[in-house]
């Protein structure tokens, strides 16, 4: 069977916030639109499934994320997952400029959950955690994008 990727669904507390995080750091919106109905409800396996919903492209085409928020069922709060947990656990980008990205990434109130981490010489990164308690890593490969002299 030959299979495509999609994109990666992720639940929001704040659709509206969701979307400036990510457009910030550089993704498009594709779509936005509004489902319920007998097919979302068959679809996704919730009775009354009613959300607001955004699809959202990386710049260069390769990744889409499509972010939802929920307004029937009403959403469930949960604790934001830890980067041991077992389950869906982060979405990762390729950034230019880490430094760059990481004002973005502050700019909403965000940072890094401990720190930036150089990978021997090949990959500065980090892990974030950003809207609704999503891990975001952010990581600049350095033999494409090389540190400037004083980093």
């Amino acid at each position: 069977m030959k299979i495509k990727f999609e994109n990666v669904g992720i639940a929001v507390s704040d659709l509206e916030e969701a979307i400036s995080f990510f457009t910030d750091l550089g993704l498009t919106v594709l779509g936005r639109d509004e489902v319920q109905g007998d097919w979302a409800e068959t679809a996704v396996g919730l009775d009354g499934n009613h959300a607001k919903i955004a699809l959202l492209a990386t710049p260069d085409g390769s990744g889409q994320i499509e972010l939802f928020e929920y307004i029937h069922p009403n959403p469930i709060a949960t604790q934001p997952t830890l980067p041991n947990e077992i389950g869906m656990h982060r979405i990762a980008f390729s950034v230019p400029d880490l430094d760059a990205a990481l004002q973005v990434v502050e700019r909403h109130g965000y940072g890094p959950l401990r720190g930036v981490a150089n990978y021997e010489g090949v990959y500065k990164l980090t892990y974030v955690r950003g809207p609704s308690g999503i891990i975001v890593m952010l990581a600049q490969d350095l033999r494409a994008y090389p540190l400037s002299a004083d980093e």
